[in-house]
């Protein structure tokens, strides 16, 4: 379905992630943009996920093999996992940042780089990045339509957000972090200036991000101060073991934290360490 009046289709892909206690239930949207002579996405979910975005596509009346360009947010698996087959698909053309090219085009570096717990089922394999994007570059729809790039490093390097015009849609990629879930980023200071910069856009009518339901309105920035009042409370949690606990060993450290800032055990996994080592290298 349409995001109300607007010309955006989000496309919701449920997955799941092993853990010690069981698999954990996750979820991620891509986003279709149809324009009058091709279809625009944004990110590529999970393995399999083409099924689903296809399907979707289906039902507008359209072909899949309408995609011209597949835009990537960044280069973790639950973004580039179905990359493979759509591209195969489609013949579409890839876009990402230059800080994101290598992960999504040697996934086996990644894996070995960030070993997130089931890559080799998330991740279909890699794809060609044939165009390099970065910010302030601006990708025209037609009628007057444009995707401006803000580059919003900190969940990862080279950390992509989109703005549509003139619908001031904004799609946030992973770059929001949710109150309560998994703090997932590289970066904690950096994290902190890209919401400090996405706030600052006026007029926003939409926050599309990919690890969240579809805001407009007032939910649109308190979701935003919501999501750096997260950051500063693990960055608090963080601060306050390593001080009580002088050269804490790491999956310690994590399994604190998580228990302080009220997460369940399973939280405790390689990706949250990989923030929590971020916040305690950075105090």
């Amino acid at each position: 379905m349409p995001l109300c009046s607007s010309p955006v289709y989000p496309v919701r892909i449920p997955f799941s992630v092993p853990s010690p206690s069981g698999p954990v239930s996750r979820y991620v949207f891509s986003f279709l943009i149809p324009t009058m002579t091709s279809l625009l996405l944004i990110d590529a979910g999970v393995y399999g996920s083409e099924q689903r975005i296809f399907g979707e596509i289906r039902d507008l009346g359209r072909k899949p093999e309408e995609i011209r360009l597949l835009i990537l947010t960044h280069s973790h698996p639950d973004h580039i996992g179905g990359a493979m087959a759509i591209q195969e698909a489609t013949g579409c053309s890839i876009a990402a940042h230059p800080a994101e090219q290598q992960w999504i085009e040697d996934t086996r570096c990644q894996e070995r780089e960030r070993p997130v717990p089931g890559f080799q089922e998330l991740v279909g394999g890699p794809v060609r990045v044939s165009r390099l994007i970065g910010d302030g570059d601006s990708i025209t729809l037609g009628d007057g339509r444009s995707l401006e790039v803000i580059h919003t490093p900190g969940h990862s390097s080279g950390s992509i957000s989109l703005l549509l015009s003139p619908e001031m849609i904004l799609f946030s990629g992973d770059a929001i972090p949710v109150p309560g879930d998994f703090p997932i980023y590289d970066d904690p200071k950096a994290s902190m200036r890209s919401l400090e910069r996405l706030m600052n856009i006026e007029r926003i009518t939409y926050l599309l991000s990919s690890w969240a339901e579809p805001k407009g309105g007032e939910e649109i920035y308190s979701s935003m101060d919501d999501g750096y009042a997260w950051v500063k409370e693990v960055s608090r949690a963080v601060s306050q073991i390593t001080v009580a606990h002088p050269g804490i060993e790491s999956s310690l450290l994590t399994r604190l934290v998580v228990k302080e800032i009220g997460l369940p055990p399973e939280a405790a996994n390689p990706m949250v360490m990989r923030t929590i080592m971020a916040h305690a290298r950075k105090s």
